[in-house]
C-alpha cells in the first residue's frame, strides 16, 4: 500500500502542475490580447513607438510646480506596460533606445542652469543652495517619473525588474553601445536599490508545508545544484536542512534570492553528502549533532536585480536566525562551486602551448607522470593530451589519474582563486562575493563535486569560505578597500607551491 506521505506529495505535485498549466493558458491569452491591441502601433514601427511614448511619458513639471502637479492617470503606466510586453526582442531594443534618448534629461536646460549656478557663487549661501537644488531636479530623466508611477500599479515593480533584465541583456550582448541605454540602466538600478532595501525585505523560511507555488519556484530557480525531483526538494527543506528566501510585498509569492543551508557536525568537504543523502529524510533533528551551518547554494532569481545587494544581506540575516535557533552553533561556512576554473585552465594551457612555455607550468616529473598516465608521446602532445583529458569527465573515474592530477589541479585552482584578479579583486565571481562579505578563503576540497557539471566546471574541486563572525567586518574592509584576500594556511600553501613549481 502506498504510504500517506507519498500520496500527499503526489497530490501536491499534481496541484502544482495543474496551477502551472492554468497560469500558462492565462498568460498566453493575455499576450494575444496585447498583440491584437497594439498590432497597429507595432506595424507603424518608429512612429507607433513615438506615439505611445509621447502619450504616456509625462513632461517633467516645472521646478515651481513639482510638488503641485497631479500624477498622470494610472492608465498611462498600464498602457506602457502592455505595449512593451507586446514587442519582440528587436522592437524592445528600438523602443528602449528611443525612450532613453528622447525622454531622458533635458540637456539644454541642464547646461543653462549649470551656468547660472556658476554665476551664483558670489551670492549668498541660500541662493547657491537653491540653484543647486534646481539643477539637481532638472537632472531627473523624464522616464524616471514614469518608472516611479509604474511601480505603484499592480505588477509594476515586477515589470520594472524584468525591464531592467532586458536592459542588462542588451548591454552584455553589446546589442547597443548607447550611453543613453547605460544611463537608463543606472536609473533603474538606483530605483530598485531603494525599493528593495533591507528594511522592505521579508525573510521567509521555506518548509515542506510552504505553498506549493513557492516550493515549485524554489526548485525551478535552483541554479547551483539542480533539484532532481520532489523527494530531492523535500530533503532540502527537511531535517538538518534550512531553506530561506527574501520576499518583497510588491512581488508576492516570488522569492528574490534563495539560500540553502545544511546543518552538520563539522564543515562539509563534499556536496554529495548534502544533496544526495536521504538517510535522515524523516528523522528528527538531534541538536547535539548540529555544530556547523553550511551555505551550499545561494541563487538570485531575478536577473533584473543584478547589482542590488541581496545575497550578502541574506547570509547575515540567516546567521542571526540560526544563532537564535542554535545558540551553541560555532561554525559558519560555505561549500562553494568554482565556476570558470576549468575554462581558465584550458585557456592557460592553450596559451602556454602556443608560446612554447607549457613546461614552465608543471614540473618535469609531473609532466612525465601525466605522459605515462595518458599514454602520450613525449613533447607537446602531452599538453594536448592533458587538455583533452580535462575536457571530459572520464579521468574522474580513474584512481591513477586522480592521484596524478590532484596536486597539480589543487595548486592551479588555489592560484586561480587567490592570484587571478580583475581590477585588483578576485576574478572568480563566487570568491568575490564571499570575500566582499568578509569570509576567509579557508579550504580547497578535492573531488568535492563529482557530478558531470562539477567536473566540467571546476574539475570536481569545491572551496569552503569560512565566516569567522568576529572577523568578517575587518576582512570585508581589507578586501574592499585594500584588495587583500584573507586566506588559510592550506590555501596559501597551495599558492606557494604554484609559485615555486611554475616559472610564470
Amino acid at each position: 500500500m502506498t504510504s500517506h506521505p507519498v500520496i500527499l506529495a503526489f497530490r501536491s505535485s499534481v496541484r502544482c502542475w495543474r496551477h502551472r498549466a492554468l497560469l500558462r493558458v492565462a498568460l498566453e491569452a493575455s499576450d494575444v490580447r496585447c498583440r491584437r491591441r497594439y498590432s497597429t502601433h507595432i506595424r507603424g514601427g518608429v512612429s507607433g513607438m513615438e506615439e505611445i511614448l509621447s502619450r504616456v511619458v509625462a513632461p517633467l513639471p516645472s521646478y515651481e510646480t513639482r510638488d503641485k502637479s497631479p500624477p498622470p492617470p494610472e492608465t498611462n503606466s498600464l498602457e506602457f506596460m502592455y505595449f512593451y510586453k507586446s514587442l519582440d526582442k528587436e522592437d524592445k531594443l528600438s523602443f528602449l533606445t528611443k525612450l532613453s534618448q528622447d525622454f531622458g534629461v533635458d540637456h539644454k536646460s541642464v547646461s543653462e542652469l549649470a551656468l547660472k549656478l556658476l554665476e551664483t557663487q558670489i551670492r549668498d549661501l541660500a541662493t547657491i543652495l537653491l540653484a543647486e537644488d534646481r539643477l539637481r531636479y532638472t537632472l531627473t530623466p523624464r522616464y524616471k517619473q514614469l518608472f516611479s508611477h509604474i511601480s505603484r500599479v499592480e505588477g509594476g515593480v515586477k515589470f520594472l525588474v524584468d525591464l531592467r533584465a532586458d536592459v542588462l541583456e542588451i548591454i552584455s550582448s553589446k546589442a547597443s553601445d548607447s550611453p543613453h541605454i547605460r544611463d537608463l540602466n543606472g536609473t533603474l538600478k538606483s530605483l530598485l536599490s531603494e525599493w528593495f532595501s533591507v528594511g522592505l525585505l521579508r525573510l521567509e523560511r521555506i518548509t515542506w508545508q510552504s505553498p506549493c507555488e513557492i516550493l515549485q519556484k524554489i526548485s525551478q530557480y535552483e541554479a547551483v545544484h539542480p533539484v532532481r525531483n520532489w523527494t530531492d526538494l523535500k530533503r532540502r527543506v527537511g531535517p538538518y536542512r534550512r531553506c530561506y528566501a527574501f520576499t518583497h510585498a510588491a512581488m508576492p509569492g516570488e522569492p528574490l534570492v534563495v539560500l540553502h543551508v545544511a546543518l552538520t557536525e563539522d564543515i562539509s568537504d563534499n556536496i554529495q553528502s548534502i544533496v544526495r543523502e536521504f538517510a535522515t529524510l524523516d528523522s528528527d533533528e538531534d541538536v547535539n549533532k548540529i555544530n556547523s551551518a553550511i551555505f551550499y547554494s545561494i541563487s538570485s532569481t531575478q536577473a533584473g536585480l543584478q547589482g542590488v545587494e541581496l545575497g550578502n544581506v541574506l547570509i547575515k540575516r540567516v546567521v542571526r536566525e540560526l544563532q537564535s535557533e542554535f545558540p551553541l552553533m560555532a561554525q559558519f561556512s560555505s561549500l562553494s562551486p568554482i565556476p570558470g576554473f576549468s575554462a581558465w585552465l584550458q585557456g592557460l594551457l592553450s596559451q602556454c602551448r602556443k608560446e612554447g612555455r607549457a613546461f614552465e607550468l608543471l614540473s618535469e616529473e609531473e609532466w612525465k607522470e601525466i605522459q605515462h598516465a595518458t599514454d602520450s608521446t613525449p613533447g607537446t602532445p602531452t599538453v594536448d593530451s592533458l587538455r583533452k583529458l580535462l575536457s571530459s569527465n572520464e579521468w574522474m573515474h580513474s584512481e591513477r589519474l586522480c592521484r596524478v592530477l590532484e596536486p597539480v589541479l589543487m595548486r592551479l585552482c588555489a592560484w586561480y582563486l587567490y592570484g587571478e584578479k580583475r581590477r585588483g579583486y578576485a576574478l572568480n565571481p563566487v570568491a568575490n562575493f564571499h570575500l566582499q562579505n568578509g569570509a576567509t578563503m579557508w579550504r580547497l576540497n578535492w573531488r568535492a563535486d563529482t557530478s558531470p557539471r562539477g567536473v566540467a566546471n571546476s574539475c570536481g574541486i569545491m572551496v569552503n569560505y569560512r565566516y569567522f563572525l568576529n572577523e568578517t567586518s575587518k576582512n570585508s574592509a581589507l578586501y574592499l578597500q585594500n584588495k587583500v584576500i584573507t586566506a588559510s594556511d592550506q590555501v596559501l600553501g597551495f599558492v606557494s607551491q604554484f609559485q615555486k613549481a611554475s616559472k610564470l
